[in-house]
């Protein structure tokens, strides 16, 4: 039996009369359809006497109509038409929640859930030359560059500074970008090139160069042929021309950004160079227990003594917060202190160790006893064979420079573990520099070295308790042991069985920190000093220090150590000027 053809038009609800006027085996299998329940037989209710146009009268929804076949030939066209300039300039619309970061995309911190497209960040010429990773550091957001960002980075190529290195690094990714760009490709110029395409795949947003003039209105109070001044134009010539877009000055001069927020222009600095946010986040290396630290851990634990020490393996719901080669100690009032270190994690448990007492006279690393806690674990830090890299910081007067010499003297001249001890640091003036200095490179950082040479001179005058090589060495045979170099002549050296001390380490840049970490060779141990409240370099902070760098990178590393030194031994008159000026 052939099908009945399909209907042409929507079917619309019947009325009782012309139910009435039906056949009547037509109306008893509507009937039946209708309920179930209700008798065949059974009468119509009569037709009431006022029908309401909502109840009896079906109403039509307006026809939609059907969406368009997507062909080769319309997706085609229709990736040229997004490609016009007036498609261009038209905002994308919001498909996705995005992330924004502002200036420290790419960091995993203070993340933003912005609905909007993503933002075009105007980078300054001071954040090109101090981070020349910095085009590749803002994830799904997109960099603007004026021209005159590209004539100050060819006016800082030349050179052999820091500055001219990172010019010339930001110009090689420049040209490596823009490498494929021909006469056919040129409007690619306009629609943003891939900052990806280099192999950066965290830096999924474009990059684009201003290629056209730019009607600027600045105030008469500015000079026009300022560089400073021709940027702020163009931040202000994109926020009028994208209205539809978050248009952000991304700049490390803060005079640019006072003068940006001035004009009613969005300025950030440039943030994803610091390794912590706030300075007190920065990890210190000693861990202070609970008082009931033993009753917690006390189940299935298990202790033993080896070399002197004594061992402890537990499992609690503390060994999560623990970190290799950090310290623990518990001070309960009425019991004597306990104090320890932690030398391995695995899994849900971990050892802790008794520490040698370096506060006991007897144990005097030559001449030198620590006068209280951090000073006791500093010095398990720097005398242990196994810990190839310490780190310590605090303020002025905690001891740094002179434990630190006290050991490297003791195992260059008392056990021979290391040849000879290795000191440098950053040349960095507090005030004006005086120029040149004469003589060789030992000479010229002489001047540098004063520090050295005020804990030469209280060392010499422990030599009664330093051991039989301390009483017998003089001044020229520990001066013999001891090399002064500058950190200018460090790249492409191999340190073997040195211990080496770099002094100021606050004021070094995490590059200049990986290259001289990165010249240890079998044998040598580094041990890096400072005080992050007295950075003299320009343009580093506490959390963009090197020091603050190689302190968070390192720690829980098995073979590492940091402490940081809180309280003040070198006088009453030092420690009150420290807590007051």
């Amino acid at each position: 039996m052939p099908l009945p053809k399909p209907p042409a038009k929507r079917a619309d609800m019947l009325t009782e009369e012309d139910i009435r006027n039906q056949p009547k085996a037509v109306r008893k299998t509507v009937r039946t359809s209708a309920s179930s329940t209700r008798p065949v037989s059974a009468p119509l209710a009569p037709p009431p006497v006022v029908q309401t146009a909502p109840v009896l009268e079906l109403v039509k929804p307006a026809r939609q109509e059907p969406a368009p076949r997507v062909t080769a030939t319309t997706a085609k066209s229709a990736v040229i038409e997004a490609r016009t300039p007036e498609a261009r300039q038209a905002p994308p619309a919001p498909t996705k929640a995005r992330t924004t970061t502002g200036a420290s995309a790419g960091r995993g911190r203070r993340k933003l859930v912005d609905s909007g497209p993503p933002r075009l960040f105007v980078l300054d010429t001071n954040v090109l030359l101090h981070d020349p990773m910095s085009l590749f550091r803002f994830a799904e957001h997109d960099i603007y560059l004026p021209m005159i960002t590209l004539e100050e980075l060819d006016g800082h190529k030349k050179g052999m500074t820091e500055v001219a290195r990172n010019a010339r690094q930001v110009s090689r990714d420049l040209d490596a970008l823009a490498a494929d760009m021909s006469t056919a490709k040129a409007n690619q110029i306009d629609t943003g090139i891939a900052l990806d395409k280099t192999g950066h795949v965290e830096a999924t947003g474009r990059l684009f160069f201003q290629t056209t003039g730019m009607a600027v209105e600045l105030p008469t109070g500015l000079p026009p042929g300022k560089a400073d001044n021709q940027i702020l134009g163009v931040v202000q010539a994109l926020r009028a021309a994208h209205t539809g877009r978050d248009v952000v000055l991304v700049s490390k001069d803060i005079n640019m950004r006072i003068k940006a927020r001035a004009l009613g222009l969005p300025a950030e600095d440039y943030h994803n160079d610091k390794t912590l946010d706030d300075g007190d986040l920065l990890y210190t290396g000693v861990l202070q227990l609970p008082d009931d630290f033993w009753e917690q851990h006390a189940k299935g634990m298990e202790s033993w003594q080896q070399g002197g020490s004594t061992y402890y393996r537990l499992a609690g719901p503390m060994v999560p917060m623990l970190l290799v080669n950090q310290f623990v100690y518990l001070e309960s009032p009425g019991a004597s202190p306990w104090y320890g270190k932690v030398t391995e994690i695995t899994g849900k448990t971990a050892v802790l160790r008794t520490l040698k007492d370096y506060t006991h006279q007897k144990n005097a690393v030559w001449g030198v006893a620590a006068r209280n806690r951090e000073q006791n674990f500093a010095l398990n830090l720097l005398m242990d064979p196994e810990c190839d890299f310490v780190t310590l910081t605090g303020s002025a007067g905690t001891g740094k420079t002179l434990m630190t010499l006290a050991s490297a003297l003791s195992q260059v001249l008392d056990e021979r573990r290391y040849t000879e001890i290795i000191v440098t640091r950053v040349t960095v003036p507090v005030g004006e520099d005086i120029g040149f200095l004469p003589g060789t490179e030992e000479e010229k950082m002489s001047p540098w070295m004063g520090a050295l040479d005020d804990n030469l001179e209280v060392l010499s005058r422990t030599d009664n308790s330093a051991g039989e090589w301390g009483r017998a060495a003089t001044n020229e045979l520990v001066r013999s042991k001891i090399k002064i170099k500058s950190m200018n002549f460090m790249r492409g050296r191999t340190f073997l069985n040195k211990f080496l001390i770099i002094d100021e380490a606050q004021n070094l840049t995490p590059k200049q920190m990986k290259t001289l970490i990165t010249r240890a060779g079998p044998g040598t141990k580094i041990v890096c000093l400072g005080n992050l409240a007295q950075i003299d370099t320009p343009y580093l902070t506490e959390g963009s220090s090197g020091l603050t760098y190689a302190v968070d990178k390192f720690k829980g590393w098995p073979h590492s150590g940091h402490v940081t030194l809180a309280r003040g031994e070198r006088s009453r008159l030092a420690d009150y000027a420290s807590e007051v000026l």
